[in-house]
């Protein structure tokens, strides 16, 4: 055999080796990327509440002392736009998580438009619940479909007594959070009727979180016989939470919300320590603009 074509063979045969080895590459790089497990011991990097509509807002003072059932805190005038930034605290925590699939009759699209085709320009609200009993019966109860558009409900999110973030519906979408409900501004009352034979309510532009409601407290309707939530829970809520746009005065309960009258959730919530908590995790940054 001449020296040539002993060279050619050999290279040949070490390209093919080489093909064999960038297709065997992309296959394991392909099959990581479709992986849908993800690790529940592990915190997401960037969770998809990073990803809802950011309300455009100015500095917030600090909370009052005193909670009275209201979480709100008065905006100051005359102040730069500004926007919320992650703190080190918010690093430093880094709660357990879950993604859980939720029914597709348990939760729709956002609408652009209300029932009768007006633009809707809503910004964002975030409204805080309890699940009235486990964590585990509220997931179930949305993983089953309900063709009955009254009886169909889900959060965005759900924090266990542990901390556990929970999440189920992704927040471009509209979870039934709260039936019949508006939302009070100093300009007047915000709600959206998307469906003409059901009452309006603030789904439309709510992001709904609800803590696990402790065992002791199943069935709880008042102050005095509900033991409260856990600092773990606290933590995981304002850690959520200071990854949105939303402001203080934006960020309300679903008794507060409510219409019906029947609802009185979260019970025993203390608004003064959240709201600590989230001025921990997250601080107003404000931007300053060039004037021309």
């Amino acid at each position: 055999m001449k020296f040539t074509d002993w060279v050619t063979r050999v290279l040949l045969i070490w390209l093919m080796f080489a093909t064999l080895i960038v297709v065997l590459l992309i296959g394991r790089a392909t099959k990581l990327h479709n992986n849908p497990t993800i690790s529940r011991a592990a915190n997401p990097q960037v969770t998809a509440f990073s990803k809802y509509p950011q309300a455009q807002f100015q500095s917030a003072k600090e909370p009052e002392k005193k909670f009275q059932n209201v979480i709100k805190s008065p905006v100051k005038t005359n102040q730069p736009v500004a926007r919320y930034v992650t703190t080190q605290a918010f690093a430093q925590y880094r709660p357990n998580y879950q993604v859980v699939a939720v029914n597709p009759t348990n939760y729709g699209e956002r609408y652009t438009q209300d029932a009768n085709g007006l633009p809707l320009t809503n910004q964002p609200i975030i409204v805080i619940h309890e699940t009235g009993y486990s964590a585990s019966s509220a997931i179930n109860f949305f993983q089953v479909a309900h063709d009955d558009e009254s009886v169909q409900a889900s959060y965005h999110a759900l924090i266990k007594l542990d901390g556990t973030v929970v999440y189920l519906v992704p927040p471009e979408k509209r979870a039934f959070g709260a039936a019949n409900s508006v939302f009070e501004t100093p300009q007047g009352v915000e709600t959206v009727q998307t469906n003409p034979t059901l009452p309006a309510s603030v789904n439309n532009f709510a992001y709904h979180v609800s803590l696990e409601t402790p065992p002791d407290s199943y069935d709880s309707g008042s102050q005095q016989t509900h033991s409260g939530y856990t600092e773990a829970q606290y933590n995981s809520l304002a850690w959520l939470i200071a990854q949105s746009q939303v402001p203080d005065d934006r960020i309300t309960t679903h008794h507060l919300v409510d219409r019906s009258g029947k609802k009185v959730d979260p019970i025993n919530f203390d608004g003064n320590k959240f709201l600590s908590l989230l001025n921990t995790y997250r601080q107003v940054k404000p931007i300053y603009q060039v004037s021309k």
